[in-house]
């Protein structure tokens, strides 16, 4: 049985209309409200191209893995070195513009996104150490387009906190949510310690002076809510989906007013 459970729960992957764009554009989005700025925005294009940019790079990374060179990894090739060629470009205009310096938050992530891309790779990208390590990973846009509009080191970090946060009672909440719908094995404590996980992180900023009391508010509305959710009847992959964007979004907009009205 447990092992039935952890190969179900490595393997379901969140909702595309939650784990694609709204997943890149939430930090961004955030970031960009707390303090905009044209090199947050050039952040923000560049996020999102790389955001494009993981299918050829997947189909690339998979077809090199199994030492196979076909005439779609050729096309992919020549669309991913255009892409990376115009996000070069913006983070090199970001650098020149921007306000302060954003590349530490970038660094940072970067392991944990050589993590999903090496997962991405052996064609595992739906199990949950890359899907926590990718939605994790992509947080750190809101911090460096937040620094790239010249807001102060510590709040710019606690915009990383809220979203990786959010993003850690997403994906168990999703994942077993989507477990339950398809009959499969599943552990409900797995999501509820997310969100007891969650609700800590972004205590732990408040008490620290870098997350606004807001976030804390509604990050605690949200646990209490998919605790209650997660013993309900379970939703199409669609409809969780698209409740995830609203409630992700609902996080930015609190956090963001949080930040700029203290």
């Amino acid at each position: 049985m447990t092992r039935s459970i952890n190969r179900d729960t490595r393997s379901v992957a969140i909702p595309s209309e939650h784990g694609g764009w709204s997943l890149t554009l939430e930090p961004a989005i955030l970031g960009l409200l707390v303090a905009f700025s044209a090199a947050g925005a050039a952040l923000t294009v560049a996020a999102l191209l790389g955001f494009i940019a993981r299918t050829p790079l997947k189909v690339v990374l998979v077809d090199r893995w199994r030492d196979r060179q076909l005439d779609r990894t050729q096309l992919a090739e020549r669309i991913l070195a255009a892409e990376i060629l115009a996000i070069v470009a913006l983070a090199v205009m970001a650098f020149m513009i921007a306000e302060t310096s954003f590349w530490w938050p970038l660094a940072v992530a970067a392991p944990l996104i050589l993590v999903e891309l090496w997962h991405d790779m052996r064609s595992k990208s739906r199990h949950l150490i890359p899907e926590l390590a990718g939605t994790i990973g992509i947080g750190s846009v809101a911090t460096a387009v937040a620094l790239a509009g010249g807001t102060e080191t510590g709040v710019a970090f606690g915009l990383w906190m809220v979203i990786g946060a959010r993003s850690i009672a997403a994906v168990l909440f999703v994942r077993i949510q989507l477990l339950r719908f398809k009959g499969h094995d599943h552990v409900l404590w797995h999501s509820d310690i997310a969100q007891l996980v969650a609700v800590a992180i972004v205590v732990v900023g408040w008490i620290t002076d870098v997350v606004p009391a807001a976030a804390v508010v509604v990050m605690v509305g949200l646990a209490v809510f998919e605790l209650i959710a997660v013993r309900r009847t379970p939703q199409r992959a669609a409809v969780i989906g698209a409740r995830q964007v609203v409630l992700g979004l609902t996080v930015v907009l609190a956090t963001a007013l949080g930040v700029r009205v203290p």
